[in-house]
């Protein structure tokens, strides 16, 4: 049943909140993964339609909802956040690789970007999997951190791939920022200054 209302509490960290329906009193309840579109996040204040449904557990819900700006921002042509992952993950893996081949950096530096990046793209994957079926959420703090210490190239699969965490505006920024940061530090190891820390990753012995 298509019902409309107003947004009266939500839980950004969360991903959800409560509906009060305009014919009603009793709140409904809505999570993020409902939102036909979320390149915005939801404010209290809005004015909501979605269709009336129930959980597992008999209480009620909605679903396939959808916002006045939403239905205005399917008018004018879409802008693709993710346009340059591809781009830039193939570039700096070939850059990882070359540096490898040419002896600037130790093999075990290219083998820990790739299991990092394994591992932050399965976390990004459990995440998104735990927000369509809501459950208990992977803190964006910690998704951050995975970026920060290398496993930034996976985020970046991940959310092309998955379409995860790749429009909301206040993660994209601080994942950026995550992503230069590590950039800066490898090219402080590439650099005299730096290559004496090199010497510090344990190596692999292949005989």
């Amino acid at each position: 049943m298509l019902s409309k209302g107003k947004l009266t509490s939500w839980n950004d960290k969360k991903g959800f909140g409560f509906i009060t329906p305009t014919k009603g009193n009793k709140q409904v309840f809505i999570h993020i993964s409902e939102f036909v579109s979320r390149n915005n996040t939801p404010e209290v204040g809005q004015v909501i339609t979605y269709t009336l449904s129930k959980d597992k557990m008999g209480r009620p819900c909605a679903t396939n909802a959808s916002r006045p700006q939403d239905r205005l921002r399917k008018k004018n042509k879409k802008t693709d956040n993710t346009a340059i992952t591809f781009p830039l993950f193939y570039f700096f893996i070939t850059f990882l690789i070359l540096t490898v081949i040419t002896g600037k950096l130790p093999f075990e530096i290219l083998i820990i970007y790739s299991i990092l990046s394994l591992i932050t793209y399965a976390v990004y994957a459990n995440d998104k999997s735990a927000a369509q079926s809501k459950q208990w959420r992977t803190k964006e703090d910690t998704l951050h951190i995975f970026a920060l210490v290398g496993g930034w190239p996976g985020a970046l699969l991940a959310q092309k791939k998955l379409k995860h965490k790749s429009s909301k505006k206040s993660f994209r920024f601080v994942f950026w920022m995550t992503v230069i940061i590590n950039i800066g530090v490898l090219g402080w190891l590439l650099s005299p200054f730096g290559a004496e820390y090199l010497q510090l990753i344990p190596r692999i012995n292949f005989s």
